[in-house]
């Protein structure tokens, strides 16, 4: 069962959008341009989402803007990895294969895993409605700054939380 829809406030400030009440995003390498669709997680956001939901897995980074320890680069292609035990933080590549990403969040968390996913609030596509729809969704106030960006995004942004569907993440003790 979903829930309805929420939102996150954010402040914006001279140098970033920032999660109201944290520090300013302090991450570098990022790749704010359209020649990539790799938008590097701003730092103080995920930050409190991991205090949240204590993520063990990224699959999709770099090895220079991996969020967890355990995590996947393109060489390791995450989408052919096994998920199903993790607590997932997914900033997917926000292309074309964006869909193929949102897939497997999904699949994996039917699986048993939890995957909180960072994406474009892009309501009218395939994959939203197949995927991020059936999920918590919660659309984040302000434009977000990825990485080191000086410009906001040029996108609204969504935070989609698909719950473990058969798993001890998903139970609790009587």
């Amino acid at each position: 069962m979903t829930t309805a829809p929420t939102t996150l406030e954010l402040a914006e400030t001279a140098d970033a959008v920032v999660i109201a009440g944290a520090a300013p995003c302090s991450v570098a390498n990022v790749h704010f341009s359209s020649a990539t669709n790799e938008w590097s997680t701003p730092q103080d956001f995920y930050d409190k989402q991991h205090a949240i939901h204590n993520f063990t897995l990224d699959p999709c980074c770099t090895h220079e803007n991996a969020k967890c320890a355990n995590h996947y680069t393109q060489a390791e292609d995450g989408l052919k990895q096994d998920w199903s035990q993790d607590r997932v933080w997914m900033n997917p590549p926000y292309g074309r294969e964006i869909g193929i990403w949102m897939r497997k969040a999904y699949e994996e968390s039917l699986r048993g895993a939890l995957v909180v996913c960072l994406v474009p609030a892009r309501t009218d596509t395939a994959w939203w409605h197949d995927y991020a729809a059936k999920s918590d969704v919660t659309f984040i106030r302000g434009r977000l700054k990825f990485g080191d960006g000086k410009n906001s995004a040029p996108f609204p942004s969504a935070l989609v939380v698909l719950k473990p569907q058969n798993s001890m993440l998903n139970r609790r003790a009587v």
